[in-house]
């Protein structure tokens, strides 16, 4: 199973995403045989946390999302990650159009921090968030 995680900025959402799966995984809440963790950032930075938080391989930019995208099993990150221009402008619209058309399952974070809401999502801390995307991949694997 592979599972992109992507992020910006900080990278602090991406982090806390590896760190789920890792803990999940290594509690066995995961069912899933093998595991593999990829870090993929708009900026070295939020790479570089993802992959300190144990993510199995890392890149970064515009190409690195947009050759791994499709071939994922699972994509993860805040739901900004599906819009150009998001994260402060450092999505480009073909890192959207990359994550958007991939195959892969995206289990998407509701940030309000990229103009976009989801009607009928609940508003709790990201720590609930982070709780309802493991769940997630659980439902997938």
């Amino acid at each position: 199973m592979k599972i992109a995680v992507i992020d910006g900025q900080g990278g602090g959402i991406g982090k806390a995403l590896v760190e789920a799966i890792k803990a999940a995984y290594s509690n066995n809440v995961l069912n899933a045989d093998e595991l593999e963790i990829f870090a993929l950032g708009t900026n070295a930075l939020a790479t570089s946390l993802m992959l300190r938080a144990g993510a199995h391989h890392g890149a970064t930019g515009e190409n690195a999302i947009v050759v791994n995208a499709p071939k994922m099993d699972i994509i993860m990150g805040p739901i900004g990650i599906i819009s150009a221009n998001a994260l402060l402008g450092e999505l480009t619209p073909k890192m959207a159009e990359a994550i958007s058309s991939s195959e892969a399952c995206k289990i998407l974070i509701p940030i309000h921090k990229c103009n976009i809401t989801v009607a009928g999502v609940i508003s709790k801390p990201l720590a609930g968030y982070i709780e309802d995307a493991i769940e997630g991949i659980n439902k997938v694997c």
